[in-house]
Parts: C-alpha cells; structure tokens; sequence
C-alpha cells in the first residue's frame, strides 16, 4: 500500500514544464525533424519524475502507465523523438530510472474523421440490410489505427455510401472481426446494432466457421493435425506474436490440400481468433507460410515465387444470418499474386517429373531451422 501512495503522489507532479528545457526540444527546430514527427499534432510538453515502482521498465511501457497512452501511441512518440529522460532523447526501448526526469510531448486531440476514400479491388460479396460481407485486398487495414496511414476497409464501405452499425469505436464501425493489411479474403460486417451484437457473440462463442488457406514451407508431419498453443505477445517484439506460455488460449486445426516440392498447401480452421494466429502457429511448426518474413520465411523462395507478402488467403466463412437464423456460407477465390506462385510450384512439380531442376532440398522449411520458429501477428 505504502509503494501504491508513493506512486500516486508522484503521478500528481504532472504540470507544464517549460522550464525543463532539453537538448531534444532545441533538436527539434532543426532541419532534421523526422516525418513521423512532423505528423504528430504536438500540444503540451508533460513531464515527472519517474516513480520508484517503474523503474526498470521501457520507455513506452512507462509512457503507458504514466499517461494512459496505448502501447503503440507511445512507441510512435519515442520512435519521433518525443520522449527524453534528463534532457536526453531515448528510444521506446530504453530503461528508466526511479526519479529520472521524464519528459513526452503528447499529440493533441484526434482531428476530425478523414472522408472516406474508395479502395481498390475492395469488392462486396453480398449485402443486405443487416451484414455486409467483403473480399478484402492486400494491403488493406480492417480499420484505421496508430501508424496505419495506408486504405481501410471501414474507409471503403463508407465511400461505397454504405451505413455500418455504430457500436464499439467510432473508427471501427460495423467491424466484428479482422484481418491483416497482407492477408487477403473475406471478412463480415455489422449494418445495425442487433447485428453486431449478434455476430460478436457467435465469433466469442466460436460458431463461426472460418477457413483459410495458408501455402507453407515443407511439408507438415501430420499431414492432419491441430495445433493448441497460447499465444500472447513476443516478450521481446513488440510487433509480433509469439506462442508464450500463460498467453491466450488459441487452437488452429489444418489439413494439407496439396503437397509441392518445397512446399504445401493447407486448408485451415480456426477454433480461435488471435492476431496473427496461423502465421504463429505455423512458424511454430516450423512451417511459417511462404512469403511471410517475418514469422522466419525464407526470402528466397518467396522472391521465386514472386510473393512479397505471406501466402494466406481467407476463403471461407460461415455463420448463422444475425437476423433469420440460416446457416450462410461465402467463398473467395484466390487473388492474381497467390494463385500465380500455386502456377509457378505446379509447372516446377511438372519439370521435376520430367526431370527438369527444381529448388534444392534445403531450401524446404521442414529441412533446416527457421529464425524464431519457438515464436510463433490477426491472420
């Protein structure tokens, strides 16, 4: 208790400080300003000494705690020079010490919603007065979020005049689940609020039947099998996902379609719904899906196949209608990038049958090590 009343004392030193001039605010006025810190809409300089029961911990993470900022709003202001401790720029992942003088510039309130922009082959699959359902592109973001400067699906609809339903944020209107911007497929989302409510439910009580198809490095032994791993973040990647003992409970079953020299294509259901949840899963096996470099991909083989993304493409998905009750099913084909790199492993299966060359044995993921593969981002 007595820990918890120091810290609360120190929080109460929070005040302007413009007396506490440091070197980073006069670097600041020079030619060398980065983009990202010209794009932050800076307010107020904030500052306190760091509390006793922080010391040790990262910079955004203190950030975090200190100012209620999100993880990643305070990695984008230590990333844009906007965090020092005594006078001294420091980075998101530098320590802090008890009673250092922590100084953040914090970015001022949002600006007001950016109209909404068209977004390339973002194509509707079907819609009615309750869902809409959407074959999402690469590229894409489900949503606008920290960092993300690129085209929304949210953005898409909306310029599609399309009316979502309000719950939840306002920048995540009518969003019940998600993809990521290189993950291509289909994706639902909510027109009113019983739909909404509805189809979030049958995605926490798992009823919803969501089918992938990931192509990946080797070949998986099982060629069936499932994998139940938690994961949480990588303690120490921030931007990935790892599979961590005590992480969240996650469970992805698979089946291999089609098996190629040095690699295989699998059809995937998923039970959960973690972020990055089959890229982690299947770097864990030590198959991470081709094209996927950061979940340890051989760059190689990706470039051969003329991938500059992670090979996953969301296929299938079923659910009950949120407003009748029926079973609904939709189906995306594969996009020109992923069903050229399927061409591209066929014609070399062909070549090798009549003895032509093909890619060495090593460069299959089931036959060497892959970087971070005890580690295993939304799919």
């Amino acid at each position: 208790m007595a820990a918890h009343a120091h810290e609360s004392a120190e929080f109460g030193t929070l005040s302007n400080v413009s007396e506490h001039r440091s070197e980073r605010q006069r670097a600041r006025s020079g030619a060398n300003a980065s983009e990202a810190s010209q794009q932050l809409q800076s307010t107020e300089l904030r500052g306190l000494p760091v509390p006793e029961g922080l010391a040790g911990l990262r910079v955004d993470a203190a950030l975090t705690r200190l100012f209620g900022l999100s993880r990643t709003t305070a990695a984008e202001l230590a990333d844009a020079g906007e965090v020092s401790l005594e006078g001294r720029v420091r980075g998101k992942g530098d320590r802090v010490a008890a009673g250092a003088w922590l100084e953040v510039r914090l970015p001022g309130p949002p600006a007001g919603p950016a109209p909404p922009e068209p977004v390339n082959g973002l194509s509707i699959i079907y819609v009615d007065d309750e869902i809409l359902v959407v074959d999402k592109p690469v590229g894409v973001a489900a949503h606008p979020s920290p960092g993300w400067t690129g085209p929304t699906v949210t953005s898409g609809v909306a310029a599609m005049g399309y009316v979502m339903a309000s719950s939840g944020a306002d920048e995540r209107q009518g969003i019940v689940h998600r993809l990521d911007a290189g993950t291509t497929g289909l994706m639902v989302l909510a027109r009113t609020e019983s739909a909404y409510t509805a189809l979030k439910r049958a995605f926490k009580d798992r009823r919803v039947d969501k089918g992938y198809h990931a192509l990946v490095q080797g070949h998986p032994d099982p060629s069936t099998g499932t994998v139940d791993a938690p994961i949480d973040r990588n303690p120490t990647h921030d931007w990935r996902f790892a599979v961590v003992a005590g992480g969240r409970p996650s469970v992805t079953h698979y089946s291999t379609i089609e098996a190629f020299p040095a690699a295989s294509l699998l059809d995937i259901r998923l039970e959960t719904g973690r972020t990055h949840q089959i890229r982690v899963h299947m770097a864990a096996l030590r198959h991470p899906c081709v094209g996927d470099a950061i979940y340890g991909a051989d760059p190689k083989l990706a470039a051969r196949l003329g991938l500059s993304r992670q090979w996953l493409h969301a296929v299938r998905l079923g659910f009950a209608h949120p407003a009748t009750g029926a079973p609904v099913i939709y189906n995306s084909p594969y996009p020109a990038d992923l069903a050229a790199a399927l061409d591209t492993l066929a014609d070399r299966r062909l070549m090798s049958r009549e003895g032509g060359s093909i890619a060495a044995r090593d460069e299959r993921g089931a036959d060497r090590p892959v970087s971070g593969a005890s580690e295993a981002d939304q799919q």
